[in-house]
């Protein structure tokens, strides 16, 4: 990856906010994993990107989860979180990655998504809703759920951005309710793990939430030989703007408020619901 940082202020260009997808497979090295965010970051910078998305468990991976997952837990004002502010800063950009969040069971840790400001600062988060208690895995042995509440969302070049964790794609009403909130990009870091068919899951997923959503979706996915991979930008009319494979990339896609308007104008099926959502 290069090396060179060019700066980033202006939040958007004539053909909309620059928004990054940054696959790789974080490991159980958090220093290493940082390193390597760095350098997506800076691609990611240098490419015209204001918003840079990372997968789910960017501090830390392990797999299965146990107790070095417990152990790499912190506070949301720990290193890691200061350090992705310190890159949101050097490139002046908005980062959002995944965490493992120490909480008050000594058990358990909260699936945590970050979102970071180019000024470094704290300006939304996430715990995971839904855990992956499914297709063999048990991530609610060692994880504590989210609780449910407003959806947080922050604003970059006047688009409202949410965000909601990996297996919460199949459970359509969570991204519904970040529409509800406002939000025209829903991210979706993750570590969708491989498996018989999950690939095909994926796609079929975030493609039907853009689509019922008139909304974009941004996932961001662990590289292989864990994640599926297929980072991808889905617009508002469920086409794929920009996808990455197996390996270790950056794609930037350019979102605008006005491609939003313009497909909510022919297809107007959030204005047509007759149910809401409500927890249970």
């Amino acid at each position: 990856m290069a090396d060179a940082h060019p700066r980033n202020d202006s939040p958007r260009s004539e053909t909309g906010v620059g928004v990054a997808v940054a696959q790789f497979r974080p490991g159980t090295d958090e220093p290493a994993n940082l390193a390597e965010m760095r350098g997506l970051v800076a691609v990611a910078a240098g490419r015209g990107a204001s918003l840079v998305v990372f997968p789910e468990y960017s501090a830390f991976c392990e797999v299965p989860l146990g107790p070095a997952s417990l152990a790499a837990s912190q506070p949301l004002d720990g290193r890691f979180v200061s350090a992705i502010g310190d890159l949101a800063r050097e490139f002046t950009v908005f980062i959002v990655a995944g965490m493992l969040e120490a909480t008050d069971d000594p058990t358990r840790f909260a699936n945590t998504l970050v979102a970071v400001d180019p000024s470094g600062d704290l300006v939304a988060t996430y715990r995971k809703l839904h855990l992956y208690d499914a297709f063999g895995q048990r991530e609610s042995d060692v994880v504590l759920a989210g609780e449910i509440g407003h959806p947080e969302t922050f604003e970059v070049g006047g688009l409202t951005v949410g965000m909601q964790t990996c297996y919460d794609i199949r459970f359509p009403e969570v991204t519904r309710r970040l529409v509800d909130a406002g939000a025209d990009v829903v991210l979706v870091p993750a570590e969708w793990m491989r498996g018989p068919l999950k690939e095909h899951h994926w796609r079929v997923l975030l493609t039907a939430r853009a689509l019922e959503n008139t909304a974009y979706v941004v996932a961001a996915d662990q590289a292989p030989p864990i994640g599926v991979g297929q980072s991808m930008i889905v617009d508002p009319m469920g086409v794929e703007i920009v996808t990455i494979g197996e390996t270790t990339d950056v794609a930037v896609g350019w979102l605008s408020p006005e491609r939003i308007a313009a497909v909510r104008a022919v297809n107007p099926a959030l204005a047509h619901r007759r149910f809401g959502v409500v927890p249970r």
